[in-house]
């Protein structure tokens, strides 16, 4: 049997990405308020009227496609 990934046995192997879970909940108090945002009246208001929005801007600098991926530039992708 072969073993994949440039692991050959004789290394050992590294520990598990570690996780900052106190950043991961800013992410996700920071994600929920934004799709609360968007379901009030205001935000329609303003997509309407053509105001910027806070949801505008973060689509502006790091770009959606209509599947949910984005193309945003990284150093590896670019």
């Amino acid at each position: 049997m072969s073993i994949g990934f440039g692991f050959d046995g004789s290394e050992k192997k590294k520990k598990g990405v570690k996780i900052n879970y106190e950043e991961v909940n800013k992410i996700t108090q920071e994600y929920k308020e934004l799709k609360k945002y968007m379901k009030t009246n205001l935000y329609q208001i303003q997509t309407l009227s053509g105001q910027e929005t806070k949801i505008s801007k973060l689509l502006k600098d790091y770009g959606a496609e209509p599947d949910g991926t984005s193309e945003r530039k990284t150093e590896t992708n670019s």
